[in-house]
């Protein structure tokens, strides 16, 4: 295989010079399949070592020129080691900015309180039956709009701002893979000022 594909390869995913090999051949040299491939087996990876414990980590702090708006984001992850890297630190930094910017409500779809997906279906079916629209249309509707509820509210369903043909919870993936240890973000706070 050609050494300087896997070295460019390597310095675009982070992934070990055999992973790098394997991906090549199975592309037939295509470097931008190659990375699509790691990505997939990255990710299948980190599905893996999700259950496992994090209980490192750091707290990102994020604060808008101006001093206006502010975040603070705790993003765990399984040793010391890893939370004191760069890149970890980075990832953080990352997803406090995304915080900042999306202001979302949760940070996964299992924070939503059931109290809230109750109104929000109900609000939509009123809405939809303003529309004279046949029940079980609605109930399809209405599954899709809490779908987009989700998306719009959750952090780790939202685009992520530096690359947004991926979710922050595919970000966290893809270092889950390049760590080899879990990742979570445990919990955030956003401030804005008059809010």
């Amino acid at each position: 295989m050609n050494l300087e594909l896997v070295k460019e390869l390597r310095a675009r995913t982070g992934a070990g010079i055999s992973d790098c090999n394997k991906a090549l051949a199975d592309s037939n040299g295509d470097i931008e399949k190659a990375i699509e491939i790691l990505r997939e087996k990255g990710i299948a990876k980190a599905v893996k070592k999700s259950g496992r414990a994090t209980k490192q980590g750091i707290v990102a702090v994020y604060i808008h020129p101006g001093n206006q708006l502010g975040v603070l984001v705790e993003v765990d992850c399984e040793t010391d080691f890893v939370a004191r890297t760069d890149e970890f630190k980075s990832l953080a930094n990352d997803i406090a900015l995304q915080i900042a910017a999306s202001s979302p409500d949760y940070v996964s779809r299992e924070d939503v309180e059931e109290e809230t997906i109750i109104r929000e279906k109900e609000i939509y079916i009123k809405q939809l039956k303003e529309d004279k629209k046949p029940a079980n249309v609605i109930e399809k509707i209405v599954l899709g709009k809490i779908e987009t509820y989700f998306k719009d509210h959750c952090l780790l369903e939202l685009p992520y701002l530096k690359n947004e043909s991926i979710i922050i919870e595919e970000l966290i993936k893809e270092h889950i893979a390049k760590f080899g240890e879990n990742i979570s973000v445990r919990r955030f706070s956003r401030f804005k000022v008059g809010e």
